[in-house]
């Protein structure tokens, strides 16, 4: 029984967001302003791909109940067990006494989505998949762009980043699709 927490800052290598462990912060914000593409590594997706992992997706921000209860089942389960929190990041150009707001516009605009896999559900003949977020009401867009990591894309390669931003929030509502249809919604 192994519990583990991810903090996602969407910075480091551990998501996808720079190239490895020792590249320092100011490169990240480089390759991110030259309009690097990098598809974000899901955790979540290759934890549940095993089977036998207990995986949820968190934002303290936005859903303090949800989050509590992810944690509380992760620490009950008998086995494996990873939470993913989203955890802004100051080089997001985040002012981090109002950090909370961000991670609620976050989930509310479907940039990040709440959910908790429970494999021990099978067992009970219950769908092990359970989708805690709400369809997405915020602007995609606005949240977007008010990131540092993005805002700095526009202004350098505004062509580049218009095409990416709608290219991820295609992503964002097909990511909503995905987990409706898990959950059985």
């Amino acid at each position: 029984d192994v519990n583990i927490l991810v903090f996602d800052t969407e910075v480091y290598s551990n998501t996808g967001g720079q190239s490895s462990k020792s590249t320092p912060t100011g490169a990240v914000a480089q390759f991110a302003a030259a309009g690097k593409v990098t598809k974000k590594k899901d955790l979540a997706a290759i934890a549940m791909s095993y089977g036998y992992v207990y995986v949820a997706q968190v934002a303290m921000g936005a859903d303090y109940n949800q989050c509590i209860k992810a944690i509380t089942e992760a620490e009950s389960y008998h086995g494996p067990s990873i939470v993913i929190a989203y955890a802004p990041c100051i080089n997001h150009g985040i002012n981090m006494g109002k950090s909370q707001e961000e991670i609620k516009r976050a989930v509310e605009c479907g940039y990040w989505q709440l959910y908790r896999y429970n494999p021990a559900l099978i067992e009970e003949g219950k769908n092990p998949f359970t989708l805690d977020s709400k369809d997405p009401t915020g602007n995609y867009q606005d949240f977007i762009r008010s990131e540092t990591r993005y805002a700095s894309l526009a202004k350098t390669k505004p062509e580049i980043a218009d095409t990416l931003f709608e290219r991820s929030e295609e992503e964002a509502k097909a990511r909503v699709e995905k987990y409706k249809n898990l959950a059985g919604k």
